[in-house]
Parts: structure tokens; sequence; C-alpha cells
């Protein structure tokens, strides 16, 4: 199983919506202070940003056509179907939150490679 779909199934059953979090907590779970727990996520979360677009792309190109003018565009219900399953996808950061509170998101820093 490639790593799109197991981010399209672990955000299946993600509250989509924002939700005020203790920070605190979010601290405390990695061990870490609140800026490198902070910055584990965000990095998670535009890796999650990368593949997925690019599992857009690469989706919506099958649908592209090169003879396409403004005239000739036509609504395509699978394309638009495919863009609205994105779109309901939770937020990147939300699902790389959800992955570091639940303990499945491995991190390292570089201090620790080099030591």
């Amino acid at each position: 199983m490639n790593r799109n779909n197991e981010i399209k199934e672990k955000a299946q059953g993600i509250y989509p919506y924002i939700v005020a979090k203790n920070v605190e907590s979010i601290a405390k779970k990695g061990n870490i202070n609140i800026y490198e727990s902070l910055n584990v996520v965000s990095k998670r979360a535009n890796q999650i940003t990368v593949d997925l677009k690019k599992e857009l792309h690469t989706k919506l190109e099958e649908f592209a056509s090169s003879t396409d003018t403004l005239e000739e565009v036509h609504e395509n219900k699978e394309q638009i179907e495919i863009s609205k399953f994105y779109e309901r996808l939770p937020n990147p950061a939300i699902i790389a939150l959800n992955e570091f509170m639940s303990d499945k998101l491995d991190y390292r820093f570089k201090d620790e490679e080099e030591d």
C-alpha cells in the first residue's frame, strides 16, 4: 500500500474541523518543547500537502484534454467527485497533529543524527 492511501485512510476518521488544543499536552506528548513539537507537526503537514497535491493532479490529468478551449470545457462528473473528495479531507495540519498526538509519527532532529 502506498503512502497516499495510508494518509487517506487515516484522514477518514479524523474530525475535519479545527478544534482548540492544549499547548502543554502537545509539548508533553513528544517529550520535547512546544516549538520543536510544532516544527515536527508542521514539517509532516507539508509532506502530506505535497503528497496529496501530487496525487490529485495525477488523477485530474487523466481527464485533461490538450484541445480544450474555453467554449469546449464541460463538466465531468468523475472529475468533480474526485475534487470534492479531496476538499472534504481534513486540513493536512489536522492530520499531522492527529498523527503526532497518536504516537504514529516518527521523527528525529539533525543534532541527534550527528551525535
